[in-house]
């Protein structure tokens, strides 16, 4: 088993740091505290092939192994978590399209996405419905007969990134069966500018400022038979679960950011700090959290590449993307903490970078499924392969 990274990864990881060093670190601060949208970083993105990371390298992308995408958003979210997710949503949905798309919907659409030309995200979670996929309520309605129908889309979805810039939105719909039988999942490709198509609202958040969060209405949007994904009714929920492996591995190297963002200030506060006469990195007390700190980073770094390389290999990886997702978060929260511990006031005080990422922390044990969920999801598969064999 491999645990090192081949040449080309290291010369990746090192542009995306040497980029994030240069144009994200030094305006995070200033950027989220003013709710200041991060264009120029955006355009950055642009400029590095970014935005097709999951596209592959026929349709202008960048064709990157799951390896890389979890280097390239830990070094984002060691900057500022918040400007990692408008790659995020936008990554897992061309992944989506690429695996799931008919020939015309990636001829049509992926050379833009790659070019950052057009931007996605995706649409799944309601106000009543957030990890329970199988509880949306969210419909839509043939209009018309025959092999290629109108769909009507009527609905609300919430915690919507890039919601005002997809174009299109994936939007995970049921499919209303006049008949008994269970209406049957479908995605659909929404653009933009459809008309009943309304970003209803900004979500406040505590945290995972620099891009937008917010709720769309579909109030009767009507889209062609080419929007919906695939060409085949009933295999939404099976699309929108299949993007969920990578989805849990950009959250758990997100994760793995902010961790290692919160330890490296902590270890440069602890050594420029002086109390009773000593450096604070003198103390034993301190000594042991930042080992714990280091150490369990790493673990977490470790186990989020391991469910990448798995994923890579071609093998299923719910479980790992699901252990990763897990302990990298449970890690971030923790060591976002002890990081605010170390600074002692100064940690509770908006000048410093740790308070940030105190508040970015919890957004990764939420999402992609909360922790709980995912506890029992990791259950579930040990069982499912211990049965197996």
């Amino acid at each position: 088993m491999q645990f090192g990274l081949t040449d080309e990864q290291q010369m990746f990881q090192q542009v995306i740091r040497k980029f994030v060093d240069a144009e994200v670190r030094p305006v995070a601060h200033e950027w989220e505290a003013t709710n200041r949208y991060p264009t120029e970083i955006v355009e950055g993105f642009r400029e590095m092939g970014l935005f097709g990371l999951t596209v592959p390298e026929q349709y202008g992308g960048l064709g990157a192994d799951a390896v890389s995408l979890a280097l390239a958003f830990e070094e984002i979210a060691r900057g500022w978590m918040g400007v990692a997710g408008i790659l995020g949503s936008h990554t897992l949905s061309c992944r989506m399209i690429t695996q799931h798309g008919t020939q015309a919907q990636r001829d049509q659409l992926l050379p833009d996405l790659a070019a950052g030309k057009r931007r996605t995200g995706i649409a799944l979670t309601e106000p009543g419905a957030g990890s329970d996929l199988r509880s949306i309520t969210t419909r839509a309605i043939r209009d018309g007969s025959g092999a290629n129908p109108d769909y009507v889309l009527t609905g609300t979805k919430t915690w919507i990134t890039n919601a005002r810039h997809a174009d299109p939105l994936p939007v995970l719909a049921r499919l209303a069966d006049p008949g008994d039988a269970p209406s049957p999942f479908c995605v659909f490709l929404v653009p933009g500018d459809s008309s009943g198509f309304e970003v209803s609202r900004d979500l406040g958040k505590l945290g995972y400022k620099g891009t937008e969060t917010c709720e769309v209405v579909l109030d009767e949007v009507r889209v062609p038979a080419e929007a919906l994904l695939g060409g085949v009714e009933g295999r939404g929920l099976k699309q929108a679960l299949s993007s969920l492996e990578i989805g849990r591995i950009n959250v758990a190297a997100r994760a793995v950011g902010v961790a290692q963002a919160a330890y490296e200030a902590a270890f440069a506060y602890a050594g420029e700090r002086k109390a009773f006469g000593s450096r604070i990195a003198d103390f034993q007390a301190i000594q042991l959290k930042l080992a714990d700190m280091a150490t369990q980073i790493q673990s977490s770094r470790l186990l989020t590449w391991w469910a990448a390389a798995r994923l890579d290999s071609g093998q299923r990886a719910d479980v790992e993307a699901g252990m990763a997702k897990y302990q990298a978060s449970e890690v971030a929260l923790k060591a976002s903490l002890e990081a605010m511990r170390i600074h002692g006031a100064y940690g509770y005080s908006t000048e410093f970078e740790v308070e940030r990422l105190y508040r970015d922390a919890p957004l990764m044990a939420i999402g992609e499924g909360t922790n709980d969920i995912l506890r029992m999801v990791i259950a579930k598969g040990l069982r499912a392969r211990a049965e197996a064999r």
